[in-house]
């Protein structure tokens, strides 16, 4: 009894070990999902400009943006249908990504584009930062995914309400969501 006391020992121990081992060896990989950026471009005669990032996070998309030149306060902030920013008023971007053609909302709703996000919000700098996740979103190029769409920035803030756009004004800023891996940059 004793000897087979031992060997279900050695084999928990040896399970434990190939455990830690599995372990260890997951933890040194990336677990993060597909990844794309937005160059944002100024439009509409603004000094606008930044970075917007999206990485698949499960279910959802982790959005972050780092803009300046806006002025102090809050400003719309959409993923639009098209990846075309060349006009000087960006309206080459098109309405709202909206492929579940439901009318615009809060980006926290049910009834919601899916393109839309939360205001964004400048200090007294005009300096804009912003974290969040969505589920709406899709890191593909398919006519549910936002690859090759734009991330547009608005010069009021987005109500919520007003439709079709939520009398967020003109656009200061667009640029082309890119897969990272694409572009070949890295985060």
């Amino acid at each position: 009894m004793k000897t087979g006391t031992k060997i279900y020992r050695s084999s928990q121990l040896a399970s434990l070990v190939s455990a830690t081992v599995l372990l260890a060896a997951c933890a040194g990989m990336d677990a993060s999902g597909p990844k794309a950026t937005a160059t944002l471009e100024s439009r509409s005669g603004s000094s606008v400009t930044g970075t917007v990032s999206f990485q698949s996070a499960g279910q959802k998309v982790r959005v972050e943006a780092s803009v300046t030149g806006l002025t102090p306060g809050e400003h719309g902030f959409h993923v639009h249908e098209a990846g075309d920013c060349s006009a000087a008023d960006a309206t080459s971007a098109k309405g709202h990504f909206n492929p579940a053609t439901k009318a615009h909302g809060h980006h926290g709703s049910a009834e919601r584009h899916a393109g839309d996000m939360p205001n964004l919000v400048a200090d007294s700098s005009g300096n804009a930062k912003l974290s969040v996740e969505l589920d709406t979103l899709s890191l593909t190029d398919g006519p549910m995914g936002i690859l090759n769409r734009s991330v547009v920035i608005h010069a009021d803030p987005d109500d919520y309400k007003t439709q079709p756009a939520g009398n967020s004004g003109k656009r200061v800023a667009c640029g082309v969501i890119r897969s990272a891996a694409a572009a070949g940059s890295r985060y």
